[in-house]
């Protein structure tokens, strides 16, 4: 709680130490003792005294109990892992083709100059990256190098305007390798595309259509359309929509892609009377909406902000060892009576101790042993 650095940390943090995670992980850790209890009963004391159920009612009872804490793992790994976005932040990777405004862009949302901003192409070689709050939520925006795409058709011709200039120098191929590696590990794209004015007059929405499928393969994206005030508004419509109906929805996964038009250059003009120049405080609005979707869990589910990555991997473990002991158990029936022999009860009460023993490491027990709380479950019953 003390490190958290962003409101939405130090809600997170809140939420782990109200205790109700150490209840439940002991409560699993209980459930999965008195099923290794009632398989070792099974073991030693079969042969000599009279059960209530038969071997095989047990194990399944077992098994179903198994189960349970089977699934409600896989919602505690799904909570560790939005968590942890919220813990080591956001990663928010920019692309697009050169001197298409990203470096402008990265620093009106971060408020300084983070990145060089110059008419010149390609002064973005390396990432550059700041950390910066967004409403309670800390992320990481990463600048990356300007991609160059060779030029392809589309019905329109000249609305696919990849950049001008085709030769590649050795360090910008290594900037655009270190800019597609970014991208793969982010977990938020933003595409920037811009309007420019073309030398026989009218305009074209110049893009990069990697950057494009990039996004596509991306669950949070966001594609932008920066310099729109270089146009009038009368022709920077017909150019939006063209670009969304004849790009976007060719590409699969950015179908229903709506393009947020801005200016860098119009949110820098800090006098200007409109609320949101430049409409750089709406995406930063989409970046939110994007986050929470990312982070947000139901109201019953919120004490799960509480699950670390130590936990997780906890579970991870826990979760193995269970689903070796479902393995081991899977062919026990009715009709098979001797299936529930000593050699598959005997291995399926091991795995259900490695998965009480990654519990208890959790709750604080460690690995101490555990011999006295299954007598106690064994002569208690």
């Amino acid at each position: 709680m003390l490190a958290a650095e962003t409101e939405q940390q130090r809600r997170a943090a809140v939420r782990g130490s109200s205790g109700s995670l150490g209840r439940t992980y002991e409560d699993w850790r209980r459930r999965l003792l008195e099923a290794r209890a009632e398989m070792e009963a099974l073991i030693d004391f079969q042969e000599d005294q009279h059960f209530d159920e038969s071997p095989t009612s047990l194990v399944e009872n077992v098994s179903q109990q198994v189960r349970d804490i089977l699934r409600s793992i896989e919602v505690h790994e799904m909570a560790s892992q939005r968590s942890e976005l919220l813990r080591n932040g956001i990663q928010v990777a920019l692309l697009g083709p050169p001197n298409a405004g990203k470096s402008s862009f990265m620093n009106q949302v971060v408020g300084r100059e983070a990145s060089i901003v110059s008419g010149e192409s390609g002064t973005t070689r390396d990432i550059i990256e700041a950390n910066l709050d967004i409403r309670g939520y800390l992320c990481t925006f990463a600048d990356t190098a300007g991609f160059r795409t060779a030029a392809t058709t589309t019905k329109s011709g000249a609305i696919n305007a990849p950049h001008p200039d085709t030769i590649i120098g050795a360090v910008e191929e290594e900037g655009i390798r270190r800019a597609r590696a970014k991208a793969t590990q982010s977990d938020v794209i933003i595409v920037l595309a811009s309007v420019e004015k073309l030398t026989a007059g009218g305009y074209e929405i110049r893009y990069d259509i990697e950057t494009l499928k990039l996004a596509a393969a991306c669950q949070q994206r966001l594609v932008l359309i920066n310099k729109t005030d270089t146009v009038p508004k009368a022709d920077l419509d017909p150019l939006v929509h063209k670009f969304r109906d004849e790009v976007l929805k060719s590409i699969p996964g950015l179908e229903d892609t709506a393009p947020t038009p801005i200016s860098c250059k119009e949110a820098r003009n800090q006098g200007s009377d409109q609320q949101d120049p430049g409409g750089v405080r709406r995406v930063a609005a989409q970046l939110v909406l994007a986050f929470q979707n990312m982070t947000s869990l139901p109201a019953s589910l919120q004490d799960l902000h509480g699950v670390t990555e130590r936990q997780r991997q906890l579970l991870v473990k826990c979760r193995n060892s269970l689903e070796e002991y479902v393995e081991v158990t899977a062919n026990v029936d009715e009709e098979d009576q001797a299936a529930a022999g000593d050699i598959d009860l005997t291995m399926a009460a091991e795995h259900l101790r490695y998965a009480a023993s990654y519990l208890g490491r959790i709750t604080g027990r460690g690995e101490a042993g555990d011999v006295e709380e299954i007598l106690g479950v064994i002569f208690e019953k």
